[in-house]
């Protein structure tokens, strides 16, 4: 069955760093492309990163370019999201997803499964 399993959130200052972790089972990430997505209760979801498998690109929200670095890790089916420069407006549930195809599309494509959301809260 195929796993997500999000981790490293917590609460940070204003400034601070984070890296968040995807941890993955039931499959390998040689199969499909990770994103990242973030959510705030009243907004829609929003697409934050996302790294393919088969040309190894990445993808960033304009909001948090420059700021933030997401890689995989095969060996240790897993993805990060290394977060830097945190803003309050960085404050949501963030989770990472499977996507149908190796390649993120600027995560324009069908998931095949979502994590259960990590919080991340900047404040100070």
């Amino acid at each position: 069955q195929v796993q997500l399993v999000e981790s490293g959130g917590g609460l940070v200052q204003p400034g601070g760093s984070l890296r968040l972790s995807c941890e993955a089972s039931g499959f390998t990430l040689d199969a499909h492309a990770i994103g990242w997505f973030r959510q705030t209760p009243g907004k829609e979801r929003e697409g934050v990163s996302c790294i393919s498998k088969s040309d190894g690109s990445t993808y960033y929200a304009d909001s948090m370019k420059g700021r933030v670095t997401i890689s995989r890790d095969n060996a240790k089916n897993t993805v990060y999201l290394q977060m830097n420069s945190l803003k309050p407006e960085d404050t949501a549930v963030y989770y990472c997803a499977a996507l149908r195809s190796r390649v993120c599309f600027g995560l324009r494509v069908g998931m095949i499964s979502w994590g259960q959301g990590t919080q991340v809260t900047v404040s100070s």
